[in-house]
């Protein structure tokens, strides 16, 4: 039975008893409502279940419902205020005495109700979030552990070293590696990378071509000679030993690659008909010539034969050199005397006139003794080296070194200037011996 049907029965005895006791019918009806209490414990349920004649909300209202009021129609006005009085009075006490036990078995139910309150939570968290960072809640650190095991994307999600990959990147759906927690947006790298095996990306190949461009230019701007020796072997095959002598004197001293202009001074005095005659003459300006190759662009040698004065001029060139001094000696007539200034002056006027200002010279001046003047010849030597310190003198002595004569070369003190004794028998030196002496001192 219900409570509302134990309240009906009551209201029904309240209204018959009413005529004769109408203060104690309270009292009666009291233990009528309490009598039913230890009926409730056993149906717990029975107050969610509405009464099919009535809507179940609002219990509280049942008691007003006009049904027991039709049923006492001949009671008086005043009788039926003070029922629906009593009636609610009964209610209230009816509610107000009802206890229901409060069930100590189910504690376990909120425990396990609690558990998965905290789970919903953190299941969407990390499905909405790929991003460990945003996640302020410190309590479900233990739960995502769990979660990071069957979901690969959040497994970097405690990790801070993969976060600002995971940030730069922000669609990381392809990172299939990091089961273990390891570092794994860091592992594909560039294909710069790829492609090199040592340091920085595919720029050091660039580096050796750039290098190996730079060792070039060195290579064409080394010194090398006026005249290279493929052209000297086909039109001068006979100055081959000499030309090599001459590159490795110049290389010694530091004078690869120099440029200069050539001449050569040859003394017709009458004591140098003897080396005219053995060839000593032509072999020194065949060596001359072999040094000019290295020197000069044209490899030329411009020729100046003095003696009293100028006899006469010549050239050497490596198409017309062999046994061109002997001709160009026979047709200048007879010796004379040993003139140093005439032979200098004619030398400067000549480099003036056919070379740009400033061009160096170096003059092989041949002689076998002492200049007749000596006044002369020094001025001459050094206004040259006043007026053209370009031109250099370089002394060639045939002769005894011992001779007295030789002591005008030993004591000159010009500046541009220097002396080689190249003996009796200048015919047998060696090219690198006479390279050695005439280029002692010539730095242009």
């Amino acid at each position: 039975m219900g409570i509302l049907t134990l309240l009906r029965n009551a209201f029904g005895r309240s209204r018959k008893e009413r005529a004769a006791q109408t203060e104690g019918a309270t009292q009666e009806t009291a233990p009528a409502v309490t009598a039913p209490e230890p009926k409730l414990p056993s149906q717990p349920a029975a107050p969610a279940e509405p009464d099919p004649s009535e809507p179940p909300a609002q219990p509280e209202a049942t008691p007003q419902v006009p049904e027991p009021r039709s049923e006492s129609t001949p009671a008086p006005a005043a009788a039926s205020t003070s029922t629906s009085t009593d009636e609610h009075d009964l209610v209230k006490a009816a509610f107000t005495n009802i206890t229901v036990p409060k069930p100590t078995d189910p504690e376990p139910e909120p425990q396990s109700e609690a558990k998965p309150e905290p789970k919903p939570e953190a299941a969407p968290e990390p499905a909405a979030e790929p991003q460990p960072e945003t996640k302020p809640d410190p309590q479900p650190e233990p739960e995502p552990k769990t979660e990071t095991k069957t979901e690969p994307k959040t497994e970097t999600a405690p990790e801070p070293a993969a976060e600002p990959q995971s940030e730069a990147e922000p669609t990381p759906a392809p990172d299939p590696a990091p089961a273990d927690g390891d570092k794994a947006p860091q592992g594909p790298p560039a294909p710069d990378n790829e492609s090199s095996t040592a340091g920085a990306g595919g720029n050091t190949d660039t580096e050796g071509e750039a290098e190996g461009t730079k060792a070039t230019p060195p290579e064409a701007t080394a010194p090398k000679p006026a005249t290279t020796a493929a052209r000297l072997r086909s039109q001068a095959p006979g100055l081959t030993t000499a030309y090599k002598a001459a590159g490795t004197a110049l290389k010694k001293h530091g004078l690869t690659g120099t440029r200069a202009r050539v001449h050569l001074v040859l003394d017709r005095s009458a004591s140098m008909r003897a080396y005219f005659k053995d060839g000593s003459a032509q072999a020194l300006a065949e060596q001359t010539l072999a040094l000019a190759a290295h020197l000069d662009p044209e490899a030329a040698v411009h020729v100046t034969f003095f003696s009293t004065e100028v006899d006469g001029t010549g050239e050497l060139t490596l198409a017309d050199h062999e046994n061109k001094i002997d001709e160009l000696h026979g047709a200048l007539g007879r010796m004379g005397r040993t003139a140093y200034h005439a032979a200098v002056e004619a030398v400067l006027a000549h480099h003036a006139e056919h070379a740009p200002p400033g061009t160096p010279a170096l003059v092989v001046f041949q002689t076998d003794g002492a200049p007749d003047a000596k006044t002369p010849a020094t001025q001459s030597l050094t206004d040259a080296a006043a007026n053209h310190p370009n031109v250099h003198f370089s002394f060639v002595a045939f002769g005894d070194p011992e001779n007295k004569a030789f002591d005008y070369l030993r004591k000159l003190k010009t500046g541009n200037a220097s002396h080689f004794l190249a003996g009796e028998t200048p015919k047998e030196l060696t090219d690198k011996e006479l390279y050695e002496g005439v280029l002692a001192t010539w730095r242009p």
